[in-house]
């Protein structure tokens, strides 16, 4: 298993801040934390420099947890969580030491950890990019199912699927990271360009065609440094970077189709490369602060961005769902993007309480409303989609920055939001990697032909994995 592991962990080195996309992302977060190199959906808590906190627990009879992350805002998070279950559950109260590393670091620590047997912790943050190398071989990590049962009825199932394996769950998602549009409505309005009247692609390429022909600005980002609208496009045609049959398939008819696409909208003049390469980013904050773009397609978690790095938006912005291929086709309204899973260390010797703890911490209403509030995140038990005074309340910094109530499109697309089973396998790494260097800028920055540049990636790809 370790050469494996060790393969997938450092045959790329991958920022947190791509996921499913790959441009790197520095950021100080609310708090003033240090830079953030984390899960793009997360980095509002940087990882900052190493360190462990512990929980302080009265009691005789409590058990200790050790909880590795990479992802400074959550040791605040959990230990908050873990407080409230030890006041519902006195029987079975937690403490935890949680220690903060650099993202590199803990990862291939827990690999070397889980191979020798010795030094690993009870629960892990492990980055959605990271996690195919953790559930190949021989897998070290605890099954969920059971602890996830109780709350499954109400958690999008995609989210479940990234983490997953042979069907068994191995990661507790964060949030959804539903895939949405942010519309800058003031500049819309401006160029008589109504947002809720797009629902189809063909609707977002001729209302960019107009936007740009009355204002000279761009419309919307051409990314070459990520896939958050190639993803979402892709999955949408039912198409994925691995084909049924689980071979490498980046050349596909369904891809030619997506990034044809884009490329024509490209053409028109309306669509652009951004500074940075894609929206999230310190570079392209700042042209869209300025107006020098209106549209961004992008998970939920941007809301996040928005709040703290794009300030002059206030009350200008718009989400809604994104548009479709075919409004009758019954494809996917939206996928999931980014994503930490955390999860439990198989071996450990309180793996079953660390579990059933964890769970409620990630997965619980009450969690999930926490989510929303202090993380700005869309959570991923939807029963708390509807609780209008939690999100419409008045007072939610999230609530109060954006033109329309932010849940509204969430709620729109609730039933329908899709994953590819690409970003759970092992060679998904080195597939976004050539994607975000080679592919997408060999494309869009270089004018090379679509589908040529799709075979030479195709190549490159299966030559690696020989």
């Amino acid at each position: 298993m370790k050469k494996k592991v060790l393969a997938v962990l450092l045959s790329v080195t991958m920022t947190a801040a791509m996921l499913a996309g790959c441009g790197s992302k520095t950021a100080s977060n609310e708090t003033g934390a240090d830079a953030s190199k984390e899960t793009a959906e997360e980095s509002s808590g940087g990882t900052g420099t190493a360190g462990t906190t512990e929980m302080e627990v009265e009691g005789d009879d409590v058990t200790t947890l050790n909880v590795w992350t990479f992802i400074e805002l959550h040791q605040q998070f959990y230990t908050d969580m873990a407080e409230k279950w030890n006041a519902e559950n006195p029987d079975k109260k937690v403490k935890l030491v949680l220690s903060n590393m650099q993202y590199d670091d803990m990862h291939n620590k827990l690999s070397l950890a889980l191979e020798s047997g010795e030094g690993a912790p009870d629960i892990v943050d492990i980055e959605l990019g990271k996690f195919p190398a953790f559930i190949t071989g021989t897998i070290g990590l605890r099954d969920l199912s059971d602890v996830i049962a109780p709350y499954k009825d109400n958690v999008v199932q995609s989210r479940l699927d990234i983490y997953s394996k042979d069907g068994k769950v191995y990661g507790l998602p964060t949030h959804v990271g539903a895939t949405v549009a942010f519309y800058n409505t003031e500049q819309l309005e401006a160029a008589d360009v109504n947002y809720e009247d797009i629902k189809t692609w063909d609707d977002f390429k001729e209302a960019g065609v107009k936007y740009y022909e009355a204002t000279g600005k761009y419309f919307a980002a051409v990314e070459t440094s990520a896939q958050w609208m190639v993803n979402l496009m892709l999955a949408q045609k039912g198409g994925d970077y691995i084909d049924e049959s689980g071979n490498l398939a980046v050349n596909s008819d369904a891809m030619v189709d997506v990034l044809t696409y884009i490329k024509e909208m490209q053409d028109t003049g309306a669509f652009a490369t951004v500074p940075g390469g894609q929206p999230d980013n310190d570079e392209a904050y700042g042209v869209y602060n300025s107006g020098d773009y209106a549209v961004q397609i992008m998970p939920f978690w941007q809301t996040s961005r928005f709040v703290n790095y794009m300030t002059d938006l206030d009350g200008k912005v718009a989400i809604a769902p994104t548009p479709v291929w075919d409004t009758t086709d019954g494809e996917y309204a939206s996928i999931g993007g980014g994503g930490t899973g955390t999860a439990i260390v198989a071996s450990g010797p309180n793996a079953d309480l660390a579990a059933e703890v964890m769970a409620y911490i990630k997965l619980s209403e009450t969690a999930n409303e926490q989510v929303w509030n202090v993380l700005g995140f869309d959570p991923v038990n939807t029963s708390v989609w509807s609780d209008t005074a939690l999100t419409e309340n008045p007072d939610n910094q999230y609530v109060k920055f954006f033109k329309n109530p932010p849940f509204d499109a969430l709620n729109q697309i609730k039933d329908n939001i899709g994953s590819l089973g690409a970003l759970n396998d092992e060679r998904w790494p080195s597939i976004n990697n050539e994607f975000c260097n080679v592919t997408l800028n060999n494309i869009y920055e270089n004018g090379m032909d679509v589908k040529e540049a799709l075979d030479e990636s195709q190549a490159n790809l299966e030559n690696e994995f020989q």
